[in-house]
Protein backbone atom coordinates (compact mmCIF):
# COMPACT_ATOMS: atom_id res chain seq x y z
CA UNK A 1 0.00 0.00 0.00
CA UNK A 2 0.99 3.78 -0.64
CA UNK A 3 1.09 6.15 2.03
CA UNK A 4 -1.30 8.93 1.15
CA UNK A 5 0.69 12.58 0.25
CA UNK A 6 -0.22 15.50 1.66
CA UNK A 7 0.06 18.89 3.96
CA UNK A 8 -0.41 18.59 7.49
CA UNK A 9 -2.78 19.80 9.00
CA UNK A 10 -0.30 22.28 11.20
CA UNK A 11 1.39 23.06 7.77
CA UNK A 12 -2.13 24.58 6.10
CA UNK A 13 -2.41 26.76 9.76
CA UNK A 14 0.76 28.00 9.38
CA UNK A 15 0.68 28.73 6.08
CA UNK A 16 -2.79 30.76 6.47
CA UNK A 17 -1.39 32.55 9.58
CA UNK A 18 1.74 33.69 7.27
CA UNK A 19 -0.83 34.83 4.28
CA UNK A 20 -3.27 36.31 7.29
CA UNK A 21 0.32 38.72 7.98
CA UNK A 22 0.97 39.38 4.60
CA UNK A 23 -2.58 40.31 3.81
CA UNK A 24 -3.00 42.69 6.78
CA UNK A 25 0.29 44.46 6.25
CA UNK A 26 -0.20 45.19 2.42
CA UNK A 27 -4.13 46.62 4.02
CA UNK A 28 -2.17 48.73 6.04
CA UNK A 29 0.17 50.18 3.66
CA UNK A 30 -2.06 50.63 1.08
CA UNK A 31 -4.09 52.92 3.47
CA UNK A 32 -1.53 54.73 4.50
CA UNK A 33 -1.02 55.59 0.59
CA UNK A 34 -4.16 56.60 0.06
CA UNK A 35 -3.93 58.62 3.30
CA UNK A 36 -0.81 60.25 2.11
CA UNK A 37 -1.85 60.95 -1.46
CA UNK A 38 -5.33 62.59 -0.04
CA UNK A 39 -2.89 64.97 1.88
CA UNK A 40 -0.63 65.71 -0.29
CA UNK A 41 -3.63 66.72 -3.14
CA UNK A 42 -5.81 68.57 -0.44
CA UNK A 43 -2.13 70.43 0.70
CA UNK A 44 -1.75 71.41 -3.37
CA UNK A 45 -4.57 72.29 -4.05
CA UNK A 46 -4.99 74.71 -0.70
CA UNK A 47 -1.42 76.12 -2.58
CA UNK A 48 -2.70 76.88 -5.95
CA UNK A 49 -6.10 78.77 -4.68
CA UNK A 50 -4.20 81.24 -1.99
CA UNK A 51 -1.90 82.12 -5.17
CA UNK A 52 -3.94 82.74 -7.33
CA UNK A 53 -6.13 85.30 -4.73
CA UNK A 54 -2.55 86.61 -4.11
CA UNK A 55 -2.01 86.66 -8.16
CA UNK A 56 -6.13 88.43 -8.88
CA UNK A 57 -4.84 90.99 -6.43
CA UNK A 58 -1.26 91.89 -8.06
CA UNK A 59 -3.15 92.38 -11.84
CA UNK A 60 -5.11 94.92 -10.41
CA UNK A 61 -4.55 98.36 -11.39
CA UNK A 62 -4.65 99.78 -8.18
CA UNK A 63 -3.51 98.80 -4.72
CA UNK A 64 -6.03 97.17 -3.03
CA UNK A 65 -8.86 98.56 -0.62
CA UNK A 66 -7.93 97.18 3.34
CA UNK A 67 -10.35 94.79 3.38
CA UNK A 68 -11.38 90.89 4.93
CA UNK A 69 -12.87 88.69 2.54
CA UNK A 70 -14.29 85.25 2.43
CA UNK A 71 -15.05 83.41 -0.12
CA UNK A 72 -16.52 79.53 -0.71
CA UNK A 73 -16.12 77.58 -3.87
CA UNK A 74 -15.44 74.70 -5.74
CA UNK A 75 -11.92 73.53 -6.50
CA UNK A 76 -11.17 70.17 -7.71
CA UNK A 77 -12.89 67.57 -6.10
CA UNK A 78 -13.48 69.67 -2.63
CA UNK A 79 -15.03 72.60 -1.74
CA UNK A 80 -13.34 75.28 -0.40
CA UNK A 81 -13.02 78.45 1.88
CA UNK A 82 -10.88 81.38 1.15
CA UNK A 83 -10.56 84.15 3.44
CA UNK A 84 -8.32 86.98 2.46
CA UNK A 85 -7.15 89.83 4.64
CA UNK A 86 -5.51 92.93 2.97
CA UNK A 87 -3.86 95.02 5.34
CA UNK A 88 -2.15 98.81 5.71
CA UNK A 89 1.71 98.97 5.97
CA UNK A 90 3.53 101.69 6.41
CA UNK A 91 4.17 102.73 2.78
CA UNK A 92 0.77 103.72 1.60
CA UNK A 93 1.52 102.11 -2.05
CA UNK A 94 1.89 98.60 -0.29
CA UNK A 95 -0.55 96.51 1.30
CA UNK A 96 0.28 93.05 3.04
CA UNK A 97 -2.48 90.20 1.66
CA UNK A 98 -2.56 87.14 3.98
CA UNK A 99 -4.88 84.57 2.47
CA UNK A 100 -6.32 81.47 4.51
CA UNK A 101 -7.28 78.25 2.53
CA UNK A 102 -9.84 75.88 4.63
CA UNK A 103 -11.37 72.20 2.97
CA UNK A 104 -14.82 71.58 4.03
CA UNK A 105 -15.18 68.43 5.34
CA UNK A 106 -18.47 66.16 4.74
CA UNK A 107 -19.74 66.46 7.95
CA UNK A 108 -20.68 70.04 7.99
CA UNK A 109 -18.74 70.88 10.46
CA UNK A 110 -16.54 74.25 10.18
CA UNK A 111 -14.09 73.79 7.26
CA UNK A 112 -10.09 72.65 8.69
CA UNK A 113 -7.41 75.39 7.57
CA UNK A 114 -5.01 73.70 4.96
CA UNK A 115 -2.33 76.65 3.60
CA UNK A 116 -2.13 80.03 4.80
CA UNK A 117 0.24 82.63 2.74
CA UNK A 118 1.23 86.07 3.07
CA UNK A 119 2.62 88.68 0.61
CA UNK A 120 2.82 92.31 -0.57
CA UNK A 121 1.21 94.14 -3.03
CA UNK A 122 2.03 97.40 -4.50
CA UNK A 123 1.13 99.82 -7.17
CA UNK A 124 3.52 100.04 -9.67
Amino acid sequence: MRKAQGFTLIEVLVALLVFSIIATVAAQMSSQYISTYERVRDKTLAGWLADNQINELRLQEAAPSVSQTTEDLDYGPSRWRVETTVLNTQDPAIRRVEVSVSKFRGDGSEPAQLHSLSAFVGTQ
